[in-house]
């Protein structure tokens, strides 16, 4: 075997403890120093370390009560978009509705892990949108994640609803969480107590989206293997890269793209076209997340059938040449209903501007929203 060049540099070889790969003592002197010393400049393993940018002397050992104010003052100090208006936790077993104490246990396997799923629901006019829907995702989610929930699916949906009123809001969304559980910080979940269910009411106050169209970029982060992909897990380290990518490049989000060169979806939505002869194509679900409101838009075009405004609709591999040539181009998700796309990367989609049928199905998604059937509208008793 070929000698390693760093070898030469350590006074003494690797020594691992018996169990487990923690250096601590063990750790080479020679690739230890950079650390040690703070240097920003570089170090043995290739990689700048910026100095702090806060000077540190003394950390303060609190008292669970100074915690709490600390963490109370922190949060009053936050004039963020959001509100956190009520939070349910099957570790406390309750709702609180104080946003200092709307904290997780940080042995918590979803924490260290990213052993975790989760789920949204829209909140609006006092009603959940889509509850069952997004509920029977985050289940099937659970499963494929081998997290058994701590409680039936009819417990889990009285607890969501009931956060919901606690909260007392009536237009926002609600988000939830299904974990391993804590219970340790090694790599496997079999010495976690139980699987833990967290859910968060949240009110965002910032400006609706400008539905006059947004650009898109395609994006070079990997997509997710399929396996994956098809998961609502909290494993979403390549859906913020994508984000945070396309934002340095001047767009709203990436479109990925599959293992065969397909249009897959966007970081947080599904994509959809409108073609030349009136078409609404949308990709496969097969190697991505079965979006809720993708799959509503799907029905409620129907309606636009009927009207003549579309002559077919159909979920098929779509092509990026049969894309970036569209009529129109959208974007599908409960965070942003239906957005229209006016540019993907250099290529103009159809004249630039927001298209018929993306208008028409995004006031038929608000319509569905505030007066759809029983089936996608659950009251919320306040």
């Amino acid at each position: 075997m070929a000698s390693l060049p760093f070898l030469s540099q350590i006074s003494h070889p690797l020594s691992f403890p018996q169990h487990g790969h923690c250096f601590h003592r063990h750790f080479p002197t020679a690739l230890a120093a950079p650390y040690q010393s703070g240097a920003s400049s570089g170090n043995s393993w290739g990689v700048d370390i910026p100095d702090s940018k806060t000077q540190v002397s003394r950390v303060p050992v609190l008292t669970s009560s100074e915690a709490y104010e600390r963490l109370k003052s922190f949060r009053e100090k936050i004039k963020g978009k959001q509100q956190f208006l009520a939070m349910y936790s099957s570790i406390f077993d309750g709702i609180t509705t104080d946003p200092a104490a709307m904290v997780i246990p940080m042995d918590d396997h979803m924490v260290h892990r990213g052993h975790g799923v989760f789920d949204t629901a829209a909140i609006m006019d006092g009603y959940l949108y889509e509850l069952d829907q997004h509920l029977d995702r985050f289940l099937g989610s659970a499963s494929l994640s081998k997290i058994d929930p701590p409680f039936d699916r009819g417990s889990i949906r009285r607890i969501l609803i009931q956060t919901v009123s606690a909260s007392k809001c009536r237009k926002g969304s609600l988000r939830y969480w299904l974990s391993a559980g804590p219970g340790d910080f090694q790599l496997s979940p079999s010495n976690c107590h139980q699987s833990s269910l967290y859910a968060i009411v949240i009110q965002d106050l910032s400006s609706s989206l400008n539905f006059k169209g947004v650009k898109v970029v395609t994006s070079s982060v990997p997509i997710k293997h399929p396996k994956f992909a098809i998961t609502k897990s909290v494993n979403y380290l390549p859906n913020v890269l994508s984000k945070v990518e396309a934002e340095e490049a001047g767009a709203f989000v990436g479109i990925w793209l599959d293992d065969e060169g397909f249009v897959a979806e966007g970081p947080n939505m599904n994509v959809a076209f409108v073609t030349k002869e009136k078409e609404l194509i949308m990709p496969h679900f097969d190697k991505i997340l079965s979006g809720c409101t993708a799959k509503r838009v799907l029905t409620l075009a129907e309606g636009l059938l009927r009207e003549g405004k579309l002559k077919e609709i159909r979920v098929k591999n779509v092509t990026v040449e049969e894309g970036k040539t569209a009529e129109e181009m959208m974007l599908l998700g409960s965070g942003v209903l239906v957005c229209p796309v006016v540019q993907w990367d250099e290529h103009v989609i159809g004249d630039g501007k927001e298209g018929p049928v993306t208008q028409a199905l995004f006031n038929l998604i608000v319509d569905d929203m505030k007066s759809g059937p029983s089936t996608v509208r659950i009251p919320v008793p306040y």
